[in-house]
């Protein structure tokens, strides 16, 4: 089959099974509601089954591969350098992503005297278990610094940059933070999950209730304003203007609450490629470097959170 049609047909399967996905919950939010929040909670909480495809078919380099256990899962690690005698980066994956993700930032480090880890959380990549949450995100980011002791910093993506920040303020150590398009607002981020499978905002209420009674701990606890004020080490935040998974505001409001941080904004790159942009990649060694990067953004009690 040409390559061409192979892509049509797989983005019309895809259509078709968001289609059928949203009619499922349009129809279970009228008749079976209860059920419905279960479903969409599940859903929620369940990555893509394209997080463990592309970490097999992803290369390692010359990691060292390991594994931990945590919370009763096996943790895999990835490990290029020595961290135990060599300053280390340790990163953190997003959503639905995998820890080989970042192997783009392996080359420069190493040329810089940095050692490198990275791991797959719960539920992605080699990793195991079927599920996780936030929370599972930051315990697990976590444990995999206590195992390898203090990192020179911590680079975290997407839902990664929240757990980084969320880490920091629970007292894991580390020198410097970055977070790369940051996810600064667990609530907006389960309302933007319901509009995109047409749950009704009310039934998505019920769910986040849900959560935060299994969990023991409310989703305001993961607010950017909450977390970063807390946080004593530098952080630089990099978002892209035209982000449109995670609004560039969510950084900006990281950047504004965190006490000793700077914003690189950049425009064009989204909420994925900035992840690989060699510009991006550049201004981060600068700043682990020392070196002054970015904007320094002034809170307001004006803007509680995020500016549009």
């Amino acid at each position: 089959m040409p390559a061409t049609t192979a892509r049509n047909s797989t983005n019309v399967r895809s259509c078709i099974r968001l289609a059928t996905l949203r009619l499922v919950f349009r129809l279970g939010a009228v008749l079976q509601p209860g059920a419905t929040v279960r479903r969409a909670g599940a859903l929620f909480c369940t990555p893509l089954p394209s997080t463990r495809q592309r970490a097999r078919a992803t290369t390692t380099g010359d990691a060292r591969i390991g594994e931990i256990r945590h919370d009763g899962e096996r943790l895999r690690t990835y490990a290029w350098g020595d961290p135990a005698s060599e300053p280390y980066v340790l990163f953190a994956h997003g959503w639905s992503s995998h820890g080989t993700r970042f192997l783009q930032w392996v080359a420069p480090l190493r040329a810089a005297g940095f050692a490198v880890v990275a791991f797959d959380q719960p539920a992605h990549g080699h990793s195991s278990g079927r599920r996780a949450t936030l929370p599972r995100f930051t315990g697990a980011l976590r444990a995999v610094g206590d195992h390898f002791g203090p990192a020179a910093a911590v680079v975290g993506h997407s839902l990664g940059g929240a757990a980084t920040a969320a880490a920091l303020a629970g007292g894991m150590a580390a020198a410097r933070a970055v977070l790369l398009a940051p996810a600064a607002d667990p609530v907006d981020a389960s309302l933007r999950f319901a509009r995109y499978v047409r749950l009704p905002e009310r039934l998505c209420r019920r769910m986040i209730a849900g959560f935060e009674s299994r969990l023991g701990v409310a989703f305001d606890a993961f607010q950017a304003h909450r977390m970063a004020p807390r946080i004593g080490c530098p952080a630089l935040v990099v978002h892209d203007l035209q982000d449109t998974e995670v609004p560039w505001a969510e950084g900006e409001r990281y950047a504004r609450h965190w006490p000793q941080s700077r914003l690189l904004s950049t425009r064009g790159l989204g909420h994925n490629r900035l992840v690989d942009d060699s510009r991006v990649i550049d201004a981060v060694l600068c700043f682990l470097r020392g070196g002054c990067v970015g904007e320094r953004v002034v809170s307001s009690p004006n803007l509680p959170f995020g500016v549009c």
